[in-house]
Order: C-alpha cells, then sequence, then structure tokens
C-alpha cells in the first residue's frame, strides 16, 4: 500500500470548528498535541480527508497546514520531544 507520512496543523478561529476538526482528524491519525496529528494515509484517505476538512473550516479566517512527509514506509521523522515520546505511526492491521 502506498501510504505517507503527514503532520496536520491547524489554528481555527471557532470553537465549535475547532472541535468539528478535532474529532474528523481523531479518525485519520493520532493525536500529537493540541491541534496537531500526524496520519499515515494513502491517496484515497488523504482525499477524503482533505474533502471533510475544507468543509468544516472558514477559509478567511482558518489556517490548516498538511506537510507530506514522505513514503510512510521510508520515511524516519527525526523528532526532538522534550516531555512525552514522540512515535511515528505505525501501520496496523485493518479488521475487517
Amino acid at each position: 500500500m502506498d501510504e505517507h507520512l503527514y503532520l496536520v496543523t491547524y489554528d481555527i478561529r471557532d470553537d465549535k470548528r475547532w472541535r468539528r476538526v478535532f474529532k474528523t482528524m481523531k479518525g485519520f491519525g493520532e493525536w500529537l498535541q493540541l491541534s496537531v496529528f500526524q496520519c499515515r494515509l494513502s491517496r484515497r484517505r488523504h482525499a477524503e480527508m482533505l474533502q471533510l476538512l475544507d468543509g468544516i473550516i472558514l477559509r478567511r479566517t482558518d489556517a490548516l497546514l498538511i506537510i507530506d512527509l514522505g513514503p510512510a514506509d521510508k520515511v524516519k521523522p527525526r523528532v526532538v520531544s522534550l516531555g512525552d515520546k514522540f512515535e511515528p505511526v505505525a501501520r496496523e492491521p485493518i479488521i475487517v
């Protein structure tokens, strides 16, 4: 499967929209910090996430960044973590 590792960060001006974005993101990745997620996504899941988020945010006032770190199986992020330990999202089995 061709998955990429993404870092998603956002600044949402309205608490209600912020909660909607947060709940949406929990379905796509691991919560790292307030308004920061890491996601391991296929092209299809990435497109689905973009579509859902675009329907929530207000482009005039909100900001959302999606940073593609590269192929998930090949990239090994170099992260300095002070405090809680950082672990890149691992591939997990999908139960159908």
